[in-house]
């Protein structure tokens, strides 16, 4: 069975642009290392803004599907670079979806001097490095799942003040109020310490997975956290070539 392309009046987002461009490329009606057409000419036929065409062409060459070059056009790769893709997950979901029951406890949420690491990473400037940070614990079924040890950049957010944490973690409240357009991510093994240990239920110096993630938006950085999740958890993300 044949899909039909969608028609023009589809072409309301810049997803559902992309979706196309990707769907000529993956059909070979655009062929690797094939200049594809200008933005104009693609608005054009699709019925849409430039502005939607260049968003969509932008997330697509920076997933290395797409060439770009200044004076020179838009190409399809030749050889496009596979990469994972690592999304924001919300932590009561995942547990849900493991058909546990999730639980939450809010350890503290205080405006405080954020450390060299966190000013770093949120771009504080030294006469104002202060930042909310914000303590919880997520569980599965009553037992500890992961700590999150988070700062939140009150210029970026600054709703996230008088926010109640205890109500809803700040893993959610970021996700509803708070776009992001980019971040960084590390993940490393290693021993927790005394503090992590006890939170966890965890022998000390008990292998855990550590995840520092630290996100953007238009203008400032918005967090960065610090997760510990528990020896047995398990990552997955797909691998968008």
């Amino acid at each position: 069975m044949t899909i039909a392309p969608p028609t023009p009046a589809s072409f309301n987002t810049w997803q559902s642009v992309q979706d196309e461009v990707l769907r000529r490329i993956h059909t070979r009606m655009w062929k690797p290392g094939e200049l594809i057409p200008n933005e104009a000419d693609i608005a054009a036929e699709f019925g849409c803004a430039r502005t939607t065409v260049n968003r969509a062409l932008r997330a697509l060459a920076e997933s290395g599907i797409l060439e770009r070059k200044r004076k020179s056009g838009t190409r399809v790769a030749l050889h496009p670079v596979g990469r994972a893709v690592f999304e924001i997950p919300v932590i009561r979901k995942e547990i849900a979806d493991q058909g546990r029951r999730y639980d939450y406890t809010l350890m503290s949420a205080a405006q405080e001097a954020a450390p060299s690491r966190v000013a770093y990473a949120l771009k504080l400037s030294v006469a104002d490095a202060s930042a909310l940070h914000v303590q919880a614990v997520h569980l599965a079924d009553g037992l500890p799942y992961v700590l999150e040890d988070r700062w939140i950049n009150l210029v970026a957010a600054p709703d996230a003040a008088k926010a109640d944490f205890a109500a809803q973690s700040a893993n959610e409240w970021l996700l509803e109020h708070a776009p992001f357009s980019g971040g960084e991510i590390a993940i490393s093994a290693a021993g927790c310490g005394d503090k992590e240990a006890a939170l966890l239920d965890l022998p000390i110096g008990a292998p855990v997975l550590t995840m520092e993630r630290t996100t953007w938006g238009p203008v400032h950085a918005v967090t960065t956290v610090r997760l510990w999740y528990r020896p047995e958890h398990r990552l997955v993300s797909p691998l968008v070539s």
